[in-house]
């Protein structure tokens, strides 16, 4: 029922919200306000995406056919803001 191309799908997407959310929503209200609160909220569940994300992209790279140059894309996407939609829009093209 899920492949690991869906799983991983699901965690890039994941790991892309809870992200944006840390840079654009935590952290500003860190330093402006002072409360550290959020980031202590969203730091451990996205720490746990991005390992999940990089050990699925290991896993599935062979089944992707991925060259080394498209994986290492898949890799710097998880640490550049909106990367991991890049990803999933275009490189993980639905197989019928």
């Amino acid at each position: 029922m899920f492949s690991l191309l869906n799983i991983f799908r699901i965690v890039a997407f994941l790991e892309g919200v809870s992200y944006l959310l840390l840079l654009f929503i935590a952290t500003p209200i860190k330093y402006i306000s002072g409360n550290p609160e959020y980031v202590k909220l969203l730091g451990m569940p996205h720490g746990m995406l991005f390992i999940v994300y990089i050990i699925l992209a290991f896993l599935i790279k062979s089944d992707m056919k991925w060259t080394s140059k498209t994986f290492l894309i898949v890799l710097v996407a998880s640490v550049i803001p909106f990367g991991t939609f890049y990803v999933e829009s275009k490189l993980l093209k639905p197989t019928v």
